[in-house]
C-alpha cells in the first residue's frame, strides 16, 4: 500500500490516522499483540522523526521507554523487522546507533482489517484515492478464488471466500498449500506477523472449513 510521507498541510491528521489504525488493530487482539503495537507506538510518538522517517535511538533508551531490559528489546526490535514494520537503513557501528525507518505502508495494510471498528468515514479516508468510489460508498476490496485444483487448500479458501469475503481478501487469500503430513494440513504465509495472526485468531475457522471438506485432517499448521 502506498502511503505519502505525512508532511505537509495535511500531516497531523494523517499521523493521527496512522496511530488510530494501529490502536483499533491492538485492541482487537490478544494482550501479547497488544503489548507489541503499544511498544512501536511510544517509538512512534515519543521518537520518531516524521520528517526525516529515522528513528534514532538506543536499545538502552528503548528499554527505558518500555521498562523492559535491552535482551527484549533486541528481540523486540528484530521482531518488528520481520514483519517489516521497520526497516534497516543504517546499522550501528563504533558508537552509533542503528538508524531505522518505518513501513507505515505494510503497518496500514496489516491494520486494515481494523478500520471498520473506527467507522466508515475513516475506511474511506484511508482507501488508496484510486480505488476510492464515486459514490460515498466504501468498496470492499475482492480477491479472485483460486483456480479449483482439487486440492483441498482450494476447496476450502471457496468456501472461506463465500462464508467471510473481507477476511478472506485480508488473510487467507494469500496463503498457499505447502503439504500435507500425517493428518496434518501445512499452509505458508507471506511474512511472520501474516502467519502468527492467522494462527492466532483464524486456526479454529480454517481447522472447521477444512476439516468439512476432508474429515481426515486433525490440525492445520501456519508458517512463514
Amino acid at each position: 500500500m502506498q502511503l505519502p510521507r505525512p508532511v505537509g498541510r495535511e500531516a497531523a491528521s494523517r499521523k493521527y490516522d496512522i496511530l488510530s489504525a494501529l490502536m483499533a488493530f491492538a485492541l482487537s487482539k490478544d494482550k501479547h499483540v497488544q503489548r507489541q503495537v503499544l511498544r512501536i507506538m511510544a517509538l512512534i510518538t515519543a521518537r520518531y522523526n516524521w520528517q526525516r522517517d529515522e528513528l534514532t535511538t538506543g536499545q538502552g533508551e528503548i528499554a527505558r521507554l518500555w521498562s523492559v531490559d535491552e535482551r527484549t528489546v533486541k528481540r523486540e526490535m528484530a521482531r518488528f523487522r520481520a514483519q517489516d514494520w521497520l526497516v534497516l537503513k543504517r546499522q550501528g557501528a563504533r558508537g552509533r546507533v542503528s538508524v531505522y525507518g518505518l513501513n507505515l505502508g505494510r503497518m496500514l495494510e496489516d491494520t486494515r482489517p481494523a478500520w471498520p471498528l473506527i467507522g466508515e468515514d475513516f475506511v474511506e479516508r484511508l482507501q488508496p484515492s484510486e480505488a476510492r468510489p464515486a459514490t460515498n460508498v466504501v468498496a470492499l476490496r475482492r480477491e479472485p478464488l483460486p483456480a479449483e485444483d482439487g486440492t483441498i487448500w482450494a476447496q476450502a479458501q471457496a468456501r472461506l471466500h463465500e462464508e467471510d469475503t473481507a477476511t478472506y481478501g485480508a488473510w487467507l487469500h494469500s496463503l498457499t498449500e505447502a503439504a500435507r503430513e500425517d493428518g496434518c494440513l501445512i499452509l505458508v504465509a507471506p511474512t511472520r506477523f501474516h502467519a502468527t495472526y492467522v494462527a492466532t485468531n483464524l486456526k479454529d475457522r480454517l481447522l472447521s472449513v477444512v476439516r468439512r471438506v476432508d474429515p481426515s485432517v486433525r490440525d492445520v499448521q501456519i508458517t512463514a
